[in-house]
């Protein structure tokens, strides 16, 4: 299943993924009219403050399984045939049970057009369905511009990282002529090559 991946190591707390957020969750998609809105849109992550201008990007992970979805007493969390866990606001009667049970913190409470008539559901990140559906990127990452927010496969995105690391690693150690002209030389040709 691809997702929002996270690289905390990039994210100068800008807010403009929350900004983002909020505006693809509005009735009208469009900032101007979205803050006009009877019901203000809110946004599905939160960004913490960190160290050294640094901030944490937080969102749903869409765990497996979802302790949200276990607790969920109105049976309002269900998981998506794409693989997301998404919330019905029709159901959900603000027990907070899935704010407890959640090991993230993701889930926050607000009102929501959807469902007019309560005064707070549960809201977390739905990776915007309505944009991958027409093949677009998630409203937060398309506004990310440092890229501490990218979407796809955490499976490859972690052996990208893990390879930029060990790259990293090997590059630092200082590499002795000793050493160099000892490998074989179809080792020190491989070795030019990546």
């Amino acid at each position: 299943m691809k997702t929002v991946i996270i690289q905390p190591e990039r994210c100068l707390g800008c807010l403009q993924c929350r900004l983002a957020c909020a505006v693809e969750h509005s009735r009208a998609k469009e900032l101007v009219a979205a803050i006009q809105e009877q019901v203000v849109p809110r946004a599905r992550l939160r960004i913490y403050p960190g160290r050294q201008h640094l901030a944490f990007p937080n969102k749903c992970r869409h765990c497996e399984p979802a302790p949200c979805q276990q607790v969920c007493i109105a049976g309002a969390i269900c998981r998506t045939p794409r693989g997301t866990v998404d919330i019905d606001p029709e159901r959900c009667i603000n027990c907070a049970m899935c704010a407890m049970a959640c090991p993230f913190g993701v889930l926050t409470y607000a009102s929501l057009y959807l469902a007019p008539e309560k005064a707070a559901v549960a809201l977390k990140c739905d990776q915007c369905p309505d944009r991958e559906a027409a093949g677009r990127l998630p409203a937060c990452v398309e506004a990310c511009k440092v890229g501490a927010l990218t979407y796809g496969e955490w499976q490859e995105t972690q052996e990208d990282k893990g390879r930029a690391l060990a790259r990293a690693f090997f590059t630092s150690l200082p590499a002795s002529q000793e050493t160099a002209s000892s490998l074989p030389a179809t080792i020190r040709v491989w070795r030019q090559l990546s």
